[in-house]
C-alpha cells in the first residue's frame, strides 16, 4: 500500500512518531502544505491518501483510479467528497473522541475567559493599570461565577459528555439538546433547540457540519439566547453564521463570545469576527484539539484504520 499525506504539516509532526504508521506502508511519502492545483498530480499512483484539510472533490476521485482509502487525520470530515468515494468504491476513515481532553478543557478555558474577561484584565496589568489604580485591585469589567448558571450543549458525543462532566464540577446546571423524533438511551434528559437557547446562560458547540446543521447559530437563534448570555464554539465554524453572531455581539444582546473555529481558516484580515468591535470576544486559532498528546492519539487511530482496512475490516468508516 503506498500512501501520501498531503498536510503532513498540520500535524506538527516533528512533535510526533509516524513510524509505525509508515511501516504498514510499502512507501510513505509525505508534502508539508498542498495547494488545490497540486492535488491531482501529487496523489497519482497512490492506494491510500491521508489528509487533514485538504479539500478532496470529485475530480480528484476520477483523477484516481489506484485509489482506495482516505484517511482523514480529523473527526470532520466535510472536506471530502463522500458520495464520490462512495461512487468509486473509496473507503473515508476518519479519527474520533482522540482529542477529548484537549479540546474538553479548552472549551471550559473559553467558558472562563469569557466569564472572568481575564483577558482585559491581563491588558490592563500590562498597559501599567493596575500600577496606577488607586486601589489594590481592579474591577472594571464584571466577572461571574459558573456555579449556579445553566451551560447547553449542542452535540452529545464523547466531547460533549467530557463538557458537560467538567461544568457540572464548576456547579453548573447542564441541558442537552434533542432531536425531534429520535430516541436516546443514554438516560439522559433532552430539550428543543429553543428551549436550550432560551434557558441557558452558555451555549456550546460540539455537533458536526453538515447540510442539515450549516449555519443553525443564525440571526433567529441568538436572538433567542438569554440576554447577556455567552456562545462557545471549539466545533465547526460553518455551524455559525458569523454576521449574525457579530450582530448578537455588537447591539449587546450577547455578554460574550468564545470561539476557536471560523468558518473560513486562516481568516481573512477583514473577517467580521476579527473587526467586531466587542471587548469580551475571545478568539483562538483552531488549537483547542493540538496537544502533543491529541495528535499522537490521532497518528495511532490512522494506523489502526490502515491495519484494518487491509485485513479487510476498516474501523471508523464514514463513506
Amino acid at each position: 500500500m503506498r500512501a501520501v499525506f498531503l498536510d503532513y504539516q498540520s500535524m506538527k509532526p516533528e512533535e510526533l512518531d509516524f513510524e509505525r504508521l509508515a511501516q504498514v506502508t510499502s512507501e510513505f511519502v509525505t508534502h508539508d502544505v498542498t495547494s488545490p492545483d497540486q492535488v491531482i498530480e501529487r496523489i497519482q499512483g497512490f492506494d491510500v491518501v491521508v489528509l487533514n484539510k485538504v479539500k478532496f472533490e470529485r475530480s480528484h476521485f476520477e483523477a484516481s483510479p489506484s485509489l482506495k482509502l482516505i484517511l482523514v487525520s480529523a473527526t470532520g470530515t466535510d472536506n471530502v467528497d463522500k458520495a464520490a468515494a462512495s461512487d468509486h468504491g473509496v473507503v473515508v476513515c476518519n479519527v474520533a473522541a482522540y482529542g477529548t481532553p484537549s479540546v474538553s478543557q479548552h472549551t471550559l478555558l473559553l467558558m472562563l475567559m469569557v466569564a472572568t474577561q481575564v483577558e482585559r484584565y491581563r491588558d490592563d496589568v500590562r498597559q501599567g493599570r493596575w500600577s496606577e489604580s488607586p486601589m489594590f485591585c481592579l474591577m472594571d469589567y464584571p466577572i461571574l461565577d459558573l456555579s449556579g448558571r445553566t451551560l447547553g450543549l449542542i452535540g452529545y458525543g464523547e466531547l460533549g459528555r467530557q463538557v458537560g462532566h467538567l461544568a457540572e464540577a464548576f456547579g453548573m446546571r447542564v441541558l442537552v439538546m434533542g432531536r425531534p423524533g429520535v430516541s436516546y438511551e443514554d438516560g439522559t434528559q433532552r430539550v428543543d433547540f429553543n428551549t436550550l437557547l432560551e434557558q441557558s446562560d452558555f451555549v456550546s458547540l460540539h455537533g458536526l457540519l453538515n447540510a442539515d446543521t450549516q449555519k443553525m447559530m443564525n440571526r433567529d437563534a441568538f436572538a433567542r439566547m438569554k440576554p447577556g448570555s455567552f456562545f462557545i464554539n471549539t466545533a465547526r465554524g460553518g455551524l455559525v453564521d458569523e454576521v449574525a453572531l457579530v450582530e448578537a455581539l455588537e447591539s449587546g444582546h450577547l455578554g460574550g463570545a468564545g470561539l476557536d473555529v471560523l468558518t473560513i481558516e486562516p481568516p481573512a484580515p477583514d473577517s467580521p469576527l476579527l473587526a467586531c468591535s466587542h471587548p469580551n470576544l475571545v478568539i483562538t486559532p483552531h488549537s483547542a484539539w493540538a496537544s502533543r498528546e491529541s495528535r499522537q492519539r490521532i497518528v495511532d487511530i490512522m494506523q489502526a484504520n490502515l491495519e484494518a482496512f487491509i485485513e479487510g475490516a476498516p474501523i471508523n468508516r464514514v463513506a
